[in-house]
């Protein structure tokens, strides 16, 4: 099943079904890709009065285009890590976990990239909330609330997915990039008062 494939209404109920995915990482590219075409939509309205407003949509649409997939990845490569956790048992012990291993960390590399594609869509809102349209600005100011907050679940995804190596250079890294989209969503908020 191809996510993107979806109606909105049949992604929510895949969402919300008894299967193991698509879940939270899947959700936070969704909300990702949402964020960085509200931003595109703020800065089109804005081609009059804010000379940037095109390069900045352009960001924006490549941003969206650059997340939305990792939704199918993040549920293919969780569900590959769990059957690997329940076929794995016939392998011995160290064998077993070595392959369990590498499928969690193949499977922690898609919310990573969300957490990234998410600090970048948080980053580009603050721009767009001081200078886009000002009757559009909250549209910027909430794009940059839903990068943070998915930045935030795929951090912790990545997190938990590397449960063995909580000092690990990738959970680190998604923390700081969600402590950026933080401080973003922050600024955006500031900036649009």
């Amino acid at each position: 099943m191809a996510l993107l494939d979806l109606r909105l209404r049949e992604f929510l109920e895949e969402v919300a079904s008894e299967k193991r995915t698509p879940g939270g990482g899947s959700v936070a590219a969704v909300v990702t890709a949402a964020a960085a075409g509200l931003l595109a939509k703020v800065a089109r309205a804005s081609n009059d009065t804010w000379p940037e407003a095109r390069g900045i949509a352009a960001q924006a649409e490549s941003l969206r285009d650059r997340v939305a997939p990792i939704a199918q990845l993040d549920a293919e490569e969780y569900e590959a890590a769990l059957q690997e956790r329940s076929e794995g048992g016939e392998a011995p012990g160290e064998r077993r976990d070595s392959a369990l291993g590498r499928a969690y960390a193949r499977a922690a590399e898609p919310p990573l990239q969300i957490v990234e594609a998410a600090a970048d869509v948080a980053v580009l809102s603050v721009s767009v909330a001081q200078n886009g349209n000002p009757s559009l600005r909250a549209d910027a100011v909430a794009a940059a609330a839903l990068a943070a907050g998915a930045a935030r679940a795929a951090a912790e995804l990545v997190a938990v997915n590397l449960t063995a190596s909580a000092d690990d250079e990738r959970v680190l890294r998604a923390r700081r990039l969600a402590d950026e989209a933080a401080r973003a969503a922050g600024a955006a908020y500031e900036g649009s008062s």
